[in-house]
């Protein structure tokens, strides 16, 4: 039986979505792990809002994460993802969207079973689904220089050496089940999303809002493809869509290439703060994505950069009122 979505839980936007465009799935059955994630609940609403029964996976610790939910029309399902007992889970999803993830911040072992063992057996548990999608990170990736990087770049071990080679490992091991058992796997390699929800040009933002420094790599510009909530969603339905045997892997990011000092620059020029930066070589490699399978492959974002951050700054903080922006800039 599928969630009613709450009054008002769907917006507009989420309205116009699946009325006149973007991928639809309609009354499927759908687990969405990490449900209550910046990228994974959009997700999970939006899917509900379409008519599907979505189960919404998270560790539901705050009862506010539960009731929110609930109030988008996701069935709530507490699991600890590392814990690796899914025999509560049904087998009959038809698709399934894994974001449940381990940050490496703590053992370096327990990132490791969370996110590349636990990730292989809920597939295996799933594998009746005609698609799944298994969140991986573009911080897999040995930096390259200036230049983007692709899909078959070489791994490498940046500042977050835990995650990055805990999600290496997943990858491995979920393209063996997948091939092993015929499951249609993609592997959605994320580089930068972005939105209401947050995402790191959100804290970019608060960052310049409390007058403090963005950290950035001396091998400037800092060239990324930041990915707005609207058009993740969309890549994020389609990627279940195009899941096949032997598995889909593809880069997941913005259409658009821009530099965090663009950014930053035509945020600050928004908000009325000049930003700072500090160069440093402790500070993340930039990650800029070829996207040219993508674009084979899920299509293009819609949202042009500069919309999508000024929208992103109104819905955190609509106590803004925001200023106009350089026509060179903007």
């Amino acid at each position: 039986m599928a969630f009613r979505v709450a009054p008002g839980l769907c917006s507009k936007r989420d309205i116009k979505y699946f009325t006149l465009g973007g991928p639809l799935l309609e009354a499927e059955k759908i687990l969405i792990t990490g449900a209550t994630g910046k990228i994974a609940f959009p997700i999970a609403r939006a899917l509900a809002a379409a008519g599907n029964e979505v189960w919404g996976v998270a560790r539901l610790k705050d009862p506010a994460a539960r009731e929110k939910l609930v109030a988008a029309g996701v069935k709530p399902v507490a699991l600890d993802v590392g814990a690796g007992d899914f025999s509560g889970l049904p087998e009959d999803f038809s698709y399934v969207l894994h974001a449940a993830v381990d940050t490496g911040a703590g053992d370096w072992n327990r990132c490791l079973e969370t996110n590349a063992q636990r990730s292989g057996e809920l597939l295996y548990h799933c594998r009746a689904a005609k698609g799944f999608v298994f969140c991986s990170t573009g911080s897999v990736y040995a930096y390259q220089g200036r230049r983007p990087l692709t899909e078959s770049d070489p791994p490498g071990v940046p500042l977050r050496a835990n995650y990055s080679i805990s999600k290496v490992a997943a990858e491995a091991v979920c393209t063996w089940v997948a091939r092993h058992f015929q499951i249609p796997l993609t592997i959605i390699r994320i580089c930068s999303t972005y939105g209401p929800q947050g995402g790191a040009p959100a804290d970019r933002l608060e960052a310049m809002l409390a007058g403090k420094p963005i950290r950035l790599h001396p091998d400037k510009p800092n060239n990324y493809n930041p990915i707005y909530e609207d058009d993740y969603v969309e890549l994020g339905i389609r990627a279940m869509e195009v899941a096949a045997t032997p598995p889909v892997v593809v880069n997941w990011a913005g259409s658009e290439t821009v530099s965090v000092e663009e950014y930053c620059t035509f945020m600050g020029q928004l908000i009325g703060v000049e930003p700072k930066f500090e160069y440093t070589e402790r500070a993340h490699t930039p990650l800029w994505p070829d996207v040219t399978r993508m674009h084979e492959v899920l299509g293009r974002t819609k949202v042009p950069w500069r919309e999508g951050f000024r929208r992103m700054i109104e819905a955190r903080h609509p106590e803004i009122t925001l200023r106009q922006a350089d026509p060179a800039t903007s």
